[in-house]
């Protein structure tokens, strides 16, 4: 008998929806999308400000920062008008796109954070402080949206 009512809340513990509308803002994980689209934003104007001085590691920043801006984009549009329906694997896609931009955008913040420190000294004498600026800030924004999309992935996995 004790068996038949922990096998009955086992079933009826059923997981949450996933949000579709404006609820998306008010649900975590999906309301981390927006800050990462803000974040991760910054991440390029900031990069394509200093006329990618360093090609080869900015490239890379440039290409995940835009690319990861879009998939976001498309994922949030997904979510606000519902094309998710509820499905399980919505969720999975979710944590394993949000897993792996993560540990891309640490790649990328990384390589940030190594022109930002070779700006100082490899950069034409007159645009060093402005770019040595406009390097870090860009640094700064693309460990702050690695930590969301970790975040996101995580609370995903464990909500």
């Amino acid at each position: 008998m004790d068996s038949k009512s922990t096998g009955a809340a086992t079933v009826s513990a059923a997981p949450e929806t996933i949000p579709s509308g404006l609820s998306v803002f008010r649900t975590i994980p999906h309301a981390l999308i927006l800050p990462e689209l803000i974040f991760g934003c910054w991440v390029w104007i900031l990069v394509a400000a200093t006329t990618v001085y360093f090609p080869l590691l900015q490239g890379w920043v440039m290409y995940v920062s835009i690319s990861s801006f879009l998939i976001s984009l498309m994922l949030l549009l997904s979510y606000l008008f519902g094309f998710h329906r509820n499905f399980e694997s919505w969720r999975i896609l979710d944590s394993l796109y949000h897993g792996a931009t993560g540990i891309l955008y640490m790649s990328a913040a990384v390589l940030q954070a190594n022109a930002t420190i070779r700006s100082e000294t490899e950069v034409l004498p007159e645009h060093i402080p402005r770019y040595y600026q406009l390097n870090a800030a860009a640094t700064f924004f693309a460990f702050i949206t690695t930590l969301l999309y970790i975040l996101h992935a995580f609370s995903n996995y464990y909500h």
